[in-house]
């Protein structure tokens, strides 16, 4: 899964891009992990792994992982092959999902290149540019549809749905921000429509705003407009971001509790993009290995077997789950088993976050 991170010239995307990739440096020796120049691989921060390698102590704890890549290049008139602009929107449609930083600080010594602080102006130049991008997508899809109607009237309803998303394009609005019926949403599927990616908007503020951010006036307008496209706002210092990044663990966690955050900004921007990617994590546990594996919400137990290794899926016999909690409380494997909470799955058993599972299968 990967999330684009972008953002006007000077907000802090760059500044923003290079946290993520100090603090995903160790990342780079996980299995099946390259890092490219733009790719920035990062842990998802999870306490519970700390938890289940204090009890195991086992030869190696790994976490899930997700991916941030830098997407340079916007200008206005992107959508028209501007400065970069076509390879800006092919990197975005290679994304699942959107980061967008958003200036919120002033800052005469740092030029906006549009002259002045604003973070609504700065979105919808962004916006803009996506929206313009999927018209042109939707009118060609309209085109070939119109055509086929006259040989299949099961055309009308994926015109229907098109014209419903242009109208949302034409008012200056993301197709994000429509609802949706299931059967729409498998029409447009195939379009890889830009503004239906999910998006998350984080506002860059100065170092000496953090204990209030929901103060600053910049921040409330950015926080007003995400509500209209069901988006979340972290506002954080991009430029304290990049310092503690390059901080072992013990100083981080001393540089944060001077400044009274109970967590770094970057782990919270981490957390939300693994929400908004709508992904969880299942465990594994034992002296070899603490695992967190990344799965879609909603998957059944034989898929996040596959994860592990698709002779498990194949072979999938059964389940064996103890939650998280039920093991942290009882503390002990064993003393979970005794009081009768290790449960036997099947096939169509729904995973949930923090299940810690062994798999039983044929080989």
């Amino acid at each position: 899964m990967k999330l684009g991170i972008v953002g006007l010239p000077n907000v802090g995307k760059s500044t923003m891009f290079n946290s993520i990739t100090n603090a995903g440096a160790e990342c780079a020796n996980y299995p099946f992990c390259t890092i490219e120049p733009n790719v920035g691989v990062v842990a998802v921060p999870d306490e519970r792994l700390d938890k289940l390698t204090e009890m195991y102590k086992p030869q190696k704890t790994t976490p899930a992982v997700i991916e941030f890549v830098d997407i340079a290049g916007l200008v206005r008139g992107a959508s028209k092959g501007e400065g970069l602009g076509n390879k800006f929107l092919s990197h975005i449609r290679e994304v699942d999902s959107i980061v967008e930083v958003v200036r919120c600080f002033e800052d005469n010594n740092i030029v906006h290149v549009d002259g002045s602080v604003d973070p609504l102006r700065d979105i919808e130049t962004i916006n803009l540019e996506l929206i313009f991008a999927d018209m042109e997508t939707v009118d060609k899809r309209l085109d070939r549809a119109r055509k086929n109607l006259k040989a299949d009237k099961k055309y009308q309803f994926e015109i229907d749905t098109l014209e419903k998303v242009k109208s949302t394009l034409e008012a200056g609005k993301s197709a994000r921000t429509l609802q949706l019926t299931e059967e729409e949403n498998e029409v447009l599927k195939d379009s890889f429509l830009l503004t239906m990616k999910p998006i998350l908007y984080i506002a860059n503020i100065s170092e000496n705003e953090l204990e209030k951010p929901d103060e600053n006036e910049n921040v409330k307008k950015v926080q007003e407009y995400a509500k209209t496209e069901n988006a979340e706002v972290i506002p954080l210092c991009v430029k304290l971001e990049e310092e503690l990044s390059t901080l072992d663990k013990d100083d981080k966690i001393e540089m944060l509790h001077e400044l009274g955050l109970a967590e770094s900004g970057l782990d919270k921007v981490i957390k939300a993009s693994y929400k908004l990617l709508g992904l969880m994590s299942f465990l594994t546990a034992g002296e070899p290995e603490v695992r967190a594996w990344t799965i879609k919400i909603g998957t059944k137990a034989p898929k996040a077997a596959g994860k592990i290794h698709s002779d498990i899926e194949r072979g999938f016999i059964r389940a064996e789950v103890v939650s998280y909690d039920d093991l942290i409380r009882e503390g002990s494997m064993n003393a979970v088993k005794e009081k009768g909470l290790m449960r036997l799955e099947g096939k169509d058993y729904i995973m949930q976050d923090g299940d810690i599972v062994l798999f039983r299968f044929n080989v």
